[in-house]
């Protein structure tokens, strides 16, 4: 397994500084958000290079793309064709900057209020992306991710079957996971099989109230629900059967740590890489 940080942690320090600080920590990538100040699909060729100057220089691997791009499912057809193109400019990006994945939304509503329109919406949209990112030799991930059509392992493979192009597959994301209250564990890793293409890592708490710093509300099957972002181990998601279950399988690609509680952001993925080290060394 490889390690990046998500670069979405550090949006107080520019690029460049997350970059350095992601290399401080000892891991071998970073995980870029399609952001600003991060990246966009606006940004310079001159800044294009500067960051890829940099990646070589630190020896720090860009593996993924994170976009926030996709949302066809509940999009207009203007819409669609824009965000289609703007994927397509994100494509280029991700080749200049070596990077092997990029991550597309499907789009909503959650899987248990979607119809079949959503699911073949977001297929003929998401199809027409793979195509796309195929010719560049470009993998598109999708997040398992509560309010979305791919909030489960079910409603993931069930997207998947109306997809005609194996360069697209899932983001396993416990912390996710554990909003939506469905299996992350060690079935969730074998049922995804070769459709697991990356991991997302991080810890979330059902609380009471909302209000404190790194609370939030989402819709889940019960109805609004309050969470509050977590540093591994301090949460409810249990990551421990998932890195049994990715050593058990030989999963042998990227993991992102991308914890969002309230701490300093070196602290907390610090935090968080340690524990993953001690979730994986032998007992």
């Amino acid at each position: 397994m490889k390690f990046a940080a998500f670069s979405g942690v550090f949006m107080e320090h520019s690029i460049q500084e997350a970059m350095q600080l992601t290399k401080q920590l000892g891991m071998d990538g970073i995980e870029i958000a399609v952001r600003e100040h991060h990246l966009s699909s606006a940004i310079s060729q001159p800044r294009i290079n500067e960051i890829k100057a940099l990646s070589k220089s630190l020896n720090l691997e860009i593996p993924v793309l994170a976009t926030y791009t996709g949302g066809f499912s509940t999009a207009s057809d203007i819409e669609c064709k824009h965000t289609f193109e703007e994927f397509q400019r994100l494509l280029d990006i991700a080749n200049q900057l070596g990077a092997s994945m990029v991550r597309v939304s499907p789009g909503g509503p959650n899987a248990f209020m979607a119809q079949d329109y959503h699911f073949a919406k977001a297929a003929y949209w998401l199809n027409r992306c793979a195509e796309e990112a195929k010719a560049h030799q470009i993998d598109i991930i999708m997040e398992i991710h509560n309010q979305s059509l791919i909030e489960t392992v079910e409603s993931s493979l069930r997207l998947l079957d109306l997809i005609a192009y194996d360069n697209i597959g899932l983001i396993h994301d416990a912390g996710n996971m554990y909003i939506t209250d469905t299996d992350y564990g060690r079935d969730s890793v074998l049922k995804l099989g070769k459709h697991l293409f990356h991991v997302h890592v991080k810890d979330e708490l059902r609380v009471s109230e909302v209000g404190a710093p790194g609370t939030f509300t989402n819709v889940t099957h019960r109805g609004e629900e309050i969470f509050l972002q977590c540093r591994l181990g301090e949460g409810g998601a249990d990551h421990k059967p998932l890195f049994e279950a990715l050593l058990e399988t030989g999963y042998a690609g990227w993991v992102t740590l991308e914890c969002h509680a309230p701490f300093p952001a070196f602290e907390r993925l610090a935090h968080d890489f340690q524990f993953v080290k001690k979730l994986m060394s032998p007992s």
